[in-house]
């Protein structure tokens, strides 16, 4: 099923009091459709709780998850310009992105470029404050955003390279609160990365059909007609990982906090259907209830 990006993905009311001539940079940044944000910053708060060591002031602990949400927010805006600058011509056949500022032409190649140069400078100020641990480790995430959306046209698996790029802020939250990415944290990440293989493959049941004619790759499309066992299978691996982080953490008898995460997804798997796209964007944008589910069961750690 085809549906335009107008009627389905986005956020109607967000940004329309902002002056004309700044919307369009505005949905260039997704700034109508924040549960990106969400996504981004939830899995850095994951690793700060699950790394936290017991004697860390609790004023420097939030003022870092302060940082880490305005980190989110312009890294994520940098990713969104980033990707449509690259996709332009592929998001031209796509009913749903067909619209998008740059595909459509609404704003040229060198503003996005400029945006996304300014964005990634605030993103930056923001690094260095976190420490040298997780300053060198946010860098090295530059490589996994750059090639990610060339991943489509080379794999048919591009969910898991977005699901190696969107939770690198667990390791960068456990570095900046520990000097260190600790064990707890590095299955957080694993756990991180099968939840967005999830997630955005439900996602990508939107554009199947479009996809298909550009020749674009996706985990849904290589999945078939076994997504929903493919999405069941994802989804227990995320909470058998996470579950080993509670373990490993010291904590394991708190695994069955873990138990809402584990029917909300659920939830998700029994809800979807290939052949509604309405509903399977309304579960993708559901995913911020175990992403938050998940951050409170690592406050034990």
């Amino acid at each position: 099923m085809s549906v335009s990006e107008k009627t389905i993905d986005a956020e109607p009311g967000l940004v329309d009091r902002a002056p004309a001539a700044v919307r369009p940079y505005l949905r260039l940044m997704r700034v109508d459709r924040p549960i990106g944000v969400w996504l981004l910053f939830l899995p850095c708060l994951w690793g700060m709780m699950a790394a936290r060591p017991e004697a860390m002031d609790a004023g420097r602990f939030w003022w870092l998850a302060v940082l880490f949400f305005i980190g989110s927010f312009v890294m994520r805006s940098a990713g969104c310009v980033w990707n449509d600058l690259v996709d332009r011509d592929l998001d031209r056949s796509v009913e749903r992105t067909r619209n998008r500022p740059i595909a459509s032409g609404v704003v040229s190649r060198k503003a996005g470029l400029a945006l996304a140069v300014v964005l990634c400078l605030v993103g930056f100020l923001v690094l260095i404050q976190l420490g040298m641990a997780a300053i060198l480790i946010g860098i090295a995430s530059i490589a996994l955003v750059a090639a990610y959306p060339f991943m489509k046209r080379i794999t048919w698996w591009p969910q898991v390279w977005l699901g190696l790029t969107f939770n690198w802020g667990v390791l960068v939250g456990s570095a900046a609160v520990s000097g260190g990415v600790t064990l707890p944290a590095a299955l957080l990440y694993a756990a991180g990365v099968f939840w967005t293989l999830g997630y955005d493959t439900i996602y990508a049941l939107q554009d199947i059909e479009d996809d298909a004619l550009a020749g674009i790759k996706s985990s849904a499309r290589r999945l078939g007609g076994g997504v929903r066992w493919g999405v069941l299978v994802f989804y227990a691996i995320v909470i058998a990982l996470a579950s080993a982080a509670l373990v490993f953490g010291g904590k394991g008898q708190w695994s069955p906090v873990l138990l809402p995460v584990a029917m909300h997804l659920t939830w998700q798997v029994a809800s979807l259907d290939p052949e509604d796209a309405r509903r399977n964007l309304m579960l993708f944008k559901s995913n911020i209830w175990p992403g938050a589910m998940m951050a409170a069961a690592m406050l034990p750690l």
